[in-house]
């Protein structure tokens, strides 16, 4: 008997807010988190924006010598877990911490910390690289950070499937608690991968945008799109058991209803061209939510502002939902944080929960150009007020990978 799971706890580091309200608020007002790269000098690179984390302090969250202990996607995990615990009252002193699990994921772990020390190797030698260069820079010490930060026993996990990663991770931690393996799971993405080697890669790609306007960079579904726009920071709610939430007195934001997760197995980096892979994902977690596609109201899309990426998306739409992908809202939330990579799914399945909770749906910004092929509502112009019963949460990674959430409003 499968048990239901509610959520009951959001936290998130975003490059427009440091705390989920922050975060929504900006999403709300359409304010876009992307600027010139202030990491490192973009002189000699083709893409010169990314969507920064600003003015983030890790000793708000941690004391400075742990903090020195994590690099920084380590350290944005342990901050949003903070605030999504503390959202959910979570007190671990009255939980039997090994049925609390961790399923917090990072697509790509530390190239700051590999950056780092493969100068040092090269021009120190080997005998003079950190001792603790693997146990930082490697992607599963985001949630083994999250676990000894705050005591966590129960399972824990790092699913790693490039841009899918936030999104899977929940989808397992739902399953956990689903099938009795945790009462309570922390769960979502983090990603700090704003660094010369990862911009020089994906530009190798021809993946990042080229645009020097921030407003016109990150532009999904527009038809000048050219590339998406480099993200980071950190998306982390907490999901429970209903019988151990309702045991407790938590408030519920929402209920996960559903997860899919299929495979292209079509290109290393291109989605499938008639959007089935994706499309099945879909149908799978609406499937496993006991429902229809007519019951679906908004779809966060993956919407990277990569020209393959929207238009096969939209076919994958249009393909699980049939007629009624014309009636539902959807967007991008990347349009206004860029593409936090393994963040991604963390982040906007917050969104969808903060659209379910407060009844409105953000515009994707900067989106001003129809393209005759994306031919969807993707909430163009303004947000839009409206009484969100279902949203569906896509993501897509490199490799083929697809996963689909379906979260919709609490009902006991």
């Amino acid at each position: 008997m499968k048990r239901r799971v509610v959520v009951t706890g959001l936290g998130a580091i975003t490059p427009i807010g440091n705390d989920v309200d922050s975060f929504w608020n900006g999403l709300k007002n359409k304010t876009v988190g992307i600027g010139p790269i202030s990491m490192f000098d973009t002189t000699d690179y083709k893409a010169k924006l990314a969507a920064e984390v600003k003015g983030f302090e890790p000793k708000d969250y941690m004391d400075m010598k742990t903090a020195r202990r994590m690099e920084r996607f380590s350290q944005f995990a342990v901050a949003a877990t903070k605030e999504a615990m503390e959202d959910a009252g979570l007190d671990m002193e009255k939980e039997d911490p090994f049925r609390v699990g961790v399923s917090v994921g990072s697509g790509i772990g530390s190239l700051q910390a590999v950056e780092r020390e493969y100068s040092r190797l090269l021009e120190k030698g080997p005998n003079r690289v950190a001792p603790l260069l693997v146990p930082m820079m490697i992607s599963n010490m985001a949630a083994g950070n999250v676990a000894i930060q705050y005591g966590l026993k129960g399972k824990c996990i790092n699913v790693v499937t490039a841009c899918a990663t936030g999104t899977h991770s929940i989808g397992e931690a739902f399953r956990s608690i689903q099938y009795g393996e945790a009462d309570v799971m922390i769960a979502g993405g983090t990603e700090a991968s704003i660094t010369p080697i990862g911009v020089a890669g994906f530009t190798a790609l021809t993946a990042l945008s080229t645009s020097e306007d921030p407003k016109r960079a990150s532009i999904p579904f527009d038809k000048e799109r050219n590339g998406f726009v480099m993200g980071e920071g950190a998306g982390i709610v907490v999901l429970e058991s209903l019988e151990h939430a309702l045991a407790r007195g938590a408030k519920i934001y929402a209920e996960v209803g559903g997860y899919g997760a299929t495979c292209d197995a079509y290109h290393i980096t291109s989605p499938a061209e008639d959007g089935s892979g994706a499309a099945k994902a879909m149908e799978t977690a609406i499937a496993d939510a006991g429902m229809v596609p007519e019951d679906v109201d908004y779809v966060n899309a993956h919407g990277t502002s990569t020209h393959h990426n929207d238009l096969f998306e939209t076919k994958a739409i249009k393909l699980a939902l049939g007629e009624h992908a014309k009636k539902v809202k959807i967007n991008s939330t990347k349009s206004m944080v860029g593409h936090l990579l393994g963040a991604a799914g963390g982040v906007e399945f917050i969104t969808c929960v903060k659209s379910i909770q407060e009844g409105f749906v953000h515009t994707t910004a900067g989106l001003e150009i129809d393209d005759e092929e994306c031919d969807l509502d993707y909430t163009k112009g303004e947000g839009v007020a409206m009484e969100v019963n279902c949203a569906v949460s896509n993501s897509l990674g490199f490799g083929g990978h697809n996963a689909t959430l379906l979260v919709r409003k609490f009902v006991q």
